[in-house]
């Protein structure tokens, strides 16, 4: 816990900091030769294959051939020797398993010649396929103890990278990580299946309007923006719910947080603005394009955000991403939460997934163009994600549930629970003369004057944004604000591609029948996509999804909603999505079925860890902290008294803290009564966790932060919420 004498010392620290390190001068490295310097990239595979071994891996790289293993001895070699180069002595197959995070294992180039020297080595089967233990990962019941074999296999369309870390150097190997029996134990393996489904069918609606000439794959592509929390690492260290659950289980709210809107984009903090350059530089390095760099609404809060790149890479890169901010915050004395809600009462953080489909050749499928009334394949791509986010609503919201999301989803902060899709001022009116048959016109953007001769006149977007919606058009491609801050991108994408590949085929199955018939097509095209209106249209919501009446008006749209992930989670289980993911050949039966129980134990275990936490810290922190007040305030009664002065209000407030230390006391056996209940029923388990344990925390919780605005400040043991927020 931490003292006064601890908070003084952690302000030194930080003065400290700022006078010894903001004194540097700054690095004045120019980011575009830094960047990608760490990735065995296409450039430096150029330098270094074979053109004939080159061209070959090339392909697999681009359009998604399978990998000629007869080259995997060359590539490894030219991939070593690259690495010991600049400095690695181990490789590690690195891979994203079920546990939002990332794994590795580091193998030694060094091999033994059998004369008592030794070798730097590393084959073609060694960099393609890796053995990692897969009893010990998280498994849905695919793999137990008994059964420890699991693969790796390399991913040639993701690049391998150069990770420095302290005084080593490691070259990590982006790999698929699958069971002995086959199935898929990570986020990559069912994304790559989920690339590849929505690029079949992307190429067929191509096909029918003759656009797929030199087309050889669709790719989805994704932007995702991190939101993050920065706080003095000292505050971190010395509160056991932020080291062992990622957000506070206590704090009264400081007199100040985010009412005076004066964090947002405002200026960046000198410590916190070198923290970001120094993960701009590595990132860079790591040929991550990190693009955006701003303060967010909650103080203490900020973001980060790069360039679209493919789902995949995205995928990997976001990883990356998290990694780099978490490993750097300690030099600079801080510590970064990336929790979806570390602190009560103020703003959480979320993880905006901008995505859509595009072309090899470059052409974006989801940009509207100027007369997008005309644009019939465009109409076509955009009515094929309305239908799928309608009928797959509950798997999207699966896709972002977990307990961390629970605290976030619904809040007005984040986008309800509710999935609707806001679409704007002029594709809202381009779907109106969907639903008639027939479309005429495309409203136009205008200038805005701002009145001033000095300033210029500003283009209108033809629609405002709107942040409340889980599922907006934002010009070119969707936002999905749903997905949690510290989760991994890729189930979200996978649901994504998946469902749009179904709408994709379906219609492409209905428009194949007119293709190469230009006045048929169009016809069909124009029925079909009235259809689709007609039928889908509840989804669209372009109002304030903050509001307790777009909360009444969804019910009677019939549209789902799931409050918490113990609702949600059933989704990916039902035979909807078994059958969804099956047809598509992006999960068999078994992996579909093996996630649910994963999130599902996975929030057993998070709550569970939270209740535990809060306990131990209510009873060995708290409530030692109130009876030494208690102890005080009796002193201060006796003294009084002795004094023979009247001290009819103190003993009165003697009394009303000494009914809160004992409803704190019971507070605390309630949440231990809860917490003494087991389930063999995982299902059962979490919802007494929902329904029993996570209210008893919360009233532990509220007893304890009454008492921390009655306690003296030499007294209180945690840091509070003034200290860990605004000491920057």
């Amino acid at each position: 816990m931490i003292d006064t004498h601890s908070r003084r010392e952690a302000l030194s620290v930080v003065s400290a900091w700022h006078e010894n390190d903001l004194s540097r001068e700054p690095n004045t490295t120019n980011p575009l030769q830094q960047f990608g310097r760490d990735v065995f990239s296409e450039r430096v595979m150029r330098e270094r294959l074979p053109k004939d071994v080159f061209k070959l891996l090339v392909r697999t790289i681009r359009l998604g051939e399978e990998l000629d293993h007869s080259i995997a001895d060359t590539v490894a070699n030219a991939m070593k020797d690259w690495a010991i180069e600049n400095g690695a002595t181990h490789y590690t197959h690195w891979f994203h398993p079920l546990t939002g995070t990332t794994a590795e294992k580091h193998d030694s180039f060094l091999t033994p010649d059998g004369l008592g020297g030794a070798i730097m080595e590393f084959s073609g089967s060694a960099l393609v396929q890796g053995e990692p233990d897969a009893s010990s990962f998280p498994s849905g019941g695919i793999r137990g103890t008994f059964e420890a074999r699991g693969y790796t296999a390399w991913d040639p369309t993701s690049p391998v990278f150069l990770n420095r870390s302290g005084n080593t150097v490691t070259l990590c190997i982006p790999t698929a990580f699958v069971s002995y029996t086959g199935e898929a134990l990570d986020q990559k393996t069912p994304l790559l299946r989920s690339m590849d489904a929505v690029s079949e069918q992307a190429i067929r609606i191509l096909k029918v309007f003759g656009t797929a000439q030199g087309v050889s794959r669709v790719f989805s592509t994704c932007g995702p923006e991190q939101e993050y929390f920065l706080i003095d690492r000292r505050y971190y260290l010395a509160r056991p719910d932020l080291l062992l659950c990622g957000r506070t289980l206590f704090g009264a709210k400081a007199a100040k947080d985010q009412q005076l809107e004066d964090h947002y984009f405002g200026s960046i903090p000198e410590r916190v603005q070198a923290y970001m350059a120094e993960c701009e530089r590595e990132l860079y390095a790591l040929g991550v394009p990190v693009k955006t760099r701003h303060n967010e609404v909650s103080p203490a809060q900020y973001e980060i955000a790069p360039i679209f790149e493919s789902a995949n890479i995205a995928a990997d890169h976001q990883q990356l991403v998290m990694q780099v901010l978490r490993k750097n915050a300690p030099k600079f004395g801080m510590q970064c939460l990336m929790h979806e809600k570390p602190f009560a009462g103020i703003n959480g953080s979320g993880k905006h997934n901008n995505w859509s489909l595009a072309t090899d050749t470059g052409v974006n499928l989801l940009d509207p163009k100027d007369d997008t009334h005309t644009n019939m394949q465009f109409l076509v791509v955009l009515c094929a994600v309305i239908r799928a986010v309608d009928i797959h609503a509950d798997l999207l919201r699966a896709a972002v549930a977990s307990a961390a999301n629970d605290h976030r989803l619904g809040a007005n902060e984040a986008p309800p629970a509710i999935i609707s899709i806001f679409l704007g001022d002029m594709l809202q009116d381009i779907v109106d003369q969907l639903e008639t048959g027939a479309t005429k016109s495309t409203i136009k953007g205008r200038k805005l004057d701002l009145g001033a001769n000095t300033l210029p006149d500003l283009p209108l977007h033809t629609s405002d944004r709107n942040r409340t919606s889980p599922f907006a058009f934002t010009g070119n491609k969707f936002e999905f604000r749903a997905v949690g801050s510290s989760q991994s991108i890729a189930l979200a994408n996978i649901v994504l591609n998946t469902i749009v590949a179904e709408s994709l085929d379906a219609i492409a199955g209905e428009l194949e029948k007119h293709a190469g018939n230009e006045a048929k097509l169009k016809s069909a095209v124009a029925k079909l996509l009235q259809d689709i209106i007609k039928k889908h249209k509840r989804v669209i919501f372009n109002g304030d999804g903050y509001t307790k009446e777009w909360h009444e008006q969804a019910e009677k749209r019939g549209l789902p909603n799931f409050r918490n992930t113990v609702d949600a989670l059933p989704a990916l289980k039902s035979k909807k999505a078994v059958d969804l993911f099956k047809k598509y050949g992006v999960f068999s039966k078994v992996e579909t079925e093996s996630r649910y129980h994963v999130y599902v134990e996975q929030y057993i275990k998070q709550v569970t860890i939270e209740a535990n936490t809060a306990v131990q810290m209510a009873k060995t922190a708290i409530l030692p902290a109130a009876i030494r007040q208690q102890t005080e305030l009796a002193e201060a009664v006796s003294a009084t008294q002795a004094a023979d002065v009247d001290c009819s209000e103190l003993r009165e407030h003697l009394e009303e803290f000494v009914a809160s230390v004992a409803e704190l006391r019971s507070a605390i056996r309630g949440l231990e009564d809860k917490l003494d209940h087991h389930d063999a029923n995982h299902e059962k388990h979490a919802k007494h966790l929902r329904d029993e344990v996570l209210p008893a925390m919360l009233e532990v919780r509220e007893v304890a932060d009454n008492l921390e605005r009655h306690i003296a400040e030499d007294i209180w043991p945690l840091a509070t919420y003034r200290e860990m927020l605004f000491i920057k």
